[in-house]
């Protein structure tokens, strides 16, 4: 079973998720989103806490008000760390996460420790905590099946903006051809005003000597 939380602290709300035991959490650690954000308390034992990133926010801009509910929320499913405070919470994009198979169940390490960030929480805050939880939803999740309409959906978004692309390209090349194919046009007019200009000063210089 997944617990899904919702955060108010961002315009749309985000939302939050954690495995109910250290069993679900292996389950998230493989099949998390890529983009999501995991949190956990730095070297005590507690949930393994993803945030499902916003459309347009990135794992390092994280707004701050966001990132202390996380932060509370993993505090506050600690057994140990929920009973002391001045601890650190650390993050890091789901898909810098890394499992071997020599590691206990929910243990997990880092492809890279500079995507590694700290978060200090001084103490627990009760209304932060307790707002989430009136939240909690808890859910049977067929992994397989989301990472595979998860997948789907982001393809689709791809094709769309790669065919966008594709077509702005095309109006721009068709934009810039029509704009040389003006200026070939501009100077061949010009070219044939100066000849008629030339033609009709030999005229009159012919007609003046024919006069004189």
């Amino acid at each position: 079973m997944v617990l899904f939380f919702t955060s108010t602290a961002v315009d749309p709300p985000a939302t939050l998720y954690m495995g109910k035991d250290k069993y679900e959490n292996e389950d998230l650690i493989k099949y998390a989103w890529p983009q999501d954000v995991w949190f956990h308390v730095d070297k005590l034992s507690s949930a393994h806490v993803y945030l499902r990133m916003p459309e347009g926010m990135t794992w390092d801009n994280i707004p701050e008000l966001l990132l202390v509910d996380c932060a509370q929320l993993v505090k506050a499913n600690s057994i140990e760390g929920n009973k002391k405070d001045n601890l650190s919470i650390i993050y890091t994009p789901a898909d810098n996460l890394k499992k071997s198979g020599d590691m206990a169940v929910g243990q997990v390490s880092f492809h890279s420790d500079k995507k590694v960030k700290r978060v200090h929480v001084a103490k627990r805050e009760n209304v932060i905590v307790n707002r989430l939880n009136k939240t909690k939803v808890e859910r049977q999740v067929d992994h397989e099946a989301e990472r595979i309409e998860r997948i789907k959906k982001e393809n689709a978004v791809r094709r769309a903006a790669a065919a966008a692309k594709k077509k702005a390209d095309a109006e721009l090349a068709k934009q810039r051809e029509a704009e040389k194919v003006a200026r070939s046009y501009d100077s061949l007019f010009s070219g044939e005003t100066l000849e008629e200009e030339a033609e009709r000063k030999k005229s009159v210089r012919e007609l003046e000597e024919d006069f004189m």
